[in-house]
């Protein structure tokens, strides 16, 4: 016979998940259409703005230095204020935004409208991962990041062939590159609406929570919170000093350095390798991102399944950097290029749920938002360097040669990083 407490814990966390996860993981595909789509709206905007390669580098990472300044703030509103509001907030603008984005001029109005898209969007992620730990007890938390985070390949996966579809379309004299803006940046205003409406802030306001399973998941967490402050007890300053949460910084700036320049070049990388057509690039684009999909959700599950989270994200890092590697041996075709390219985004994406379940592992309640805030805005630096350094080196050789060293180096010294790591406490 289940006791009514097993029962109630099975059906909070059920029902939790069922309620909260979608409509976050739709939040989720309208950041990253909006964040990523100048990967593929360059294909169409080079002529009409003078985009070199790399100004195109420039214009991709610019959108990092936005993103570092609002990180930590961002996460500490969602644990002090209100996760319902703050993400209203930033989908509405963020949203705007990109819509504004489809009537730059210039390469220097782009590079302003990718600066304060990204100051828009900076409270987003760190904000949502803070708001999953108020739901999601520690040995769900990696399966749960990894439902939300699937968005970020499903985003390529749709942003792809829509992206294609629509940089063909030349509608009342407006190219399509300038649709593509202004068309996805739509979706995130609508949901930034819907959220005031949908999301709770704490357990206690869900009314679809019976009052048993609000019970259970608030002892739950009490004790998570308990077991944590006994083994350390970490002020905000201090856990920004943390020897773990240093290493987990600088090894995510690297991953975010390759990873990032590899998403944003991708498109082009993929144009300039083969001769396809815009569309095809669009099409054959996506499946890349079927592979990082199935990563994601495997090893998130597995990482909580074994509660180990450092190898969870190292192996994918070296899988990247072995794939691309392997590039430089192989005979040359396009569906050579396909696998590896598939591989590669298996790596840099697979490791995201694992990844994000460590600050939260050794860390509590405010000194765990601050953490997650300072090793996403920090590390997102990287995401700045990585395209610009990208476009800096095609520019200058004619090749990407340069561009896939660089990256190789960036995963490897990423995965040694946070390998350095000490191991996480048992929950």
């Amino acid at each position: 016979m289940v006791s009514p407490q097993i029962g109630a814990g099975a059906s909070a966390r059920t029902r939790i998940a069922a309620r909260l996860l979608p409509f976050l993981f739709l939040l989720y595909v309208a950041n990253y259409l909006d964040r990523t789509n100048i990967a593929y709206g360059t294909l169409g905007m080079k002529g009409d703005l003078g985009l070199t390669d790399s100004v195109f580098g420039t214009a991709s990472g610019i959108f990092f230095i936005g993103y570092f300044a609002l990180q930590i703030p961002g996460a500490l509103l969602v644990e002090r204020w209100s996760a319902r509001l703050l993400l209203a907030i930033t989908l509405i603008t963020w949203g705007a935004l990109t819509t504004l984005t489809g009537f730059v001029r210039t390469p220097g109005e782009l590079y302003g409208a990718r600066f304060l898209l990204g100051a828009a969007e900076a409270g987003f992620f760190p904000g949502v991962i803070v708001y999953l730990s108020h739901w999601f007890i520690y040995p769900d938390r990696a399966k749960a990041m990894a439902r939300f985070m699937s968005a970020i390949p499903i985003a390529y996966i749709l942003g792809g062939p829509i992206a294609g579809k629509i940089l063909g379309i030349h509608w009342l004299g407006i190219p399509g590159w300038r649709w593509l803006f202004l068309l996805e940046g739509v979706p995130a205003v609508l949901l930034g609406i819907a959220t005031l409406f949908v999301l709770p802030d704490r357990p206690n306001e869900a009314r679809w929570l019976r009052v048993d399973e609000r019970d259970w998941l608030a002892a739950r967490l009490a004790e998570e919170r308990h077991a944590k402050a006994n083994q350390d007890r970490v002020t905000v300053w201090r856990a920004l000093r943390d020897r773990r949460v240093v290493l987990l910084t600088v090894g995510l700036f690297f991953c975010y350095s390759g990873g990032y320049a590899f998403w944003f070049w991708m498109p082009t990388m993929l144009q300039r390798l083969t001769g396809w057509s815009t569309e095809r690039v669009g099409w054959i684009g996506a499946i890349p991102f079927l592979a990082g999909l199935v990563g994601m959700l495997l090893l998130g599950w597995n990482s909580d399944r074994t509660r180990e989270r450092r190898w969870h994200f190292a192996i994918p890092q070296l899988t990247s950097a072995a794939a691309l590697g392997a590039w430089f041996f192989l005979p040359p075709s396009n569906a050579m290029l396909v696998g590896v390219f598939s591989l590669v985004v298996f790596g840099t994406i697979a490791y995201l749920p694992s990844f994000w379940a460590l600050p939260s592992s050794f860390l509590s309640s405010s000194a765990a938002a601050a953490a997650v805030g300072f090793i996403n805005c920090t590390a997102s630096i990287g995401g700045f360097f990585g395209p610009k350094i990208i476009g800096e080196l095609s520019q200058r050789t004619g090749s990407f040669r340069g561009g896939f060293i660089f990256m190789i180096v960036c995963w490897t010294i990423a995965s040694v990083l946070v390998l350095l790591c000490p191991r996480e406490p048992a929950a």
